[in-house]
This record gives C-alpha cells, structure tokens and sequence, in this order.
C-alpha cells in the first residue's frame, strides 16, 4: 500500500506543482520573489519585498497542492496519514522557498558547476532579448521542484 500512496501523492503534488507554479502564481510574485534586499531598495520596494514575495506564492502553492491531495483522497478512497502528509506538504513548501529565492539556487549551480548552465539563455544585462521559460535558471528550478515532490511523496507514503 506505501507505493500507492506514493504514487497517488506523487502524481497529484505534480499537477498541483504545474497548476500553482504557473496558473497561480501571481505576476506579482514571479517578478519579486527572487529580489534580494539591496535589489529590493533599487527598485523603490521594501526591504522584504522579495521574501515577501516568495510566502505569499509559497502560501498559494501549498493550498493548491493540499487541495489535490484532499481531491484525491476523497474522489479515490486512498487512505492517507494526515501527519505525513502535513510533513511532506511542509518539507515541499520550505524546499520551493528555498529555490524559488533565487540567488540560493544560483548558489546550489555554481557549488555543483552547474552556473553556466543555470545562465543558459538569460537576458544579457541591460537588455531584455530573451524574455522565455526557455532559460537554464527555469529548467534547473523546475528540476529541484520535481526532485522534493518526489521525497515529499516518500514523506507521504
């Protein structure tokens, strides 16, 4: 019964994960979530603008994802342990505001020597030549979204 439940959380912290990352999320959050304080005060916000930010996208990501665990378990049957999952929906939402700050993942590609990567299609600086999902940045975020919803269904199960 752990591989159902596994996977059952799996699948539907993936589709909540694409729904809220990309449907939710407001462009509000996307555009400040990564600022940092001195970047933040460049640009006339608070201090706090980019944390800010990320808790408020991290808060929109967590309910669409415990909704679509709350769908699932009531469309489906599955019994599912409530303590784990609120400990996977926990470790899921501290990983996505980790890495959705930015500069910390940034940091996670230069110590793996991965930043050339990370760099991979971002816009030249003072120009706006490449406003695309198509950057080095979006896949290796994406990638360590997919990489904690994995652990946070092992969590779960």
């Amino acid at each position: 019964m752990p591989a159902l439940v596994f996977a059952a959380c799996f699948v539907a912290m993936f589709a909540a994960h694409m729904v809220a990352d990309h449907w939710i999320q407001s462009d509000r959050s996307a555009t400040r979530k990564g600022l940092t304080k001195d970047q933040a005060i460049a640009a006339g916000l608070g201090r706090y603008a980019g944390p800010v930010a990320c808790v408020r996208h991290v808060a929109s990501y967590t309910a669409v994802a415990a909704l679509a665990l709350a769908l699932l378990a009531w469309r489906t049957g599955l019994d599912l342990d409530l303590a784990r999952v609120a400990s996977g929906l926990a470790l899921s939402a501290l990983s996505h505001y980790w890495a959705d700050r930015r500069f910390t993942l940034r940091r996670l590609a230069r110590l793996l020597g991965r930043e050339r990567f990370y760099l991979l299609g971002a816009p030249r600086a003072g120009h706006d030549d490449n406003p695309s999902l198509g950057t080095g940045s979006y896949v290796l975020d994406q990638s360590f979204h997919i990489a904690a919803l994995f652990i946070a269904a092992l969590v779960m199960a």
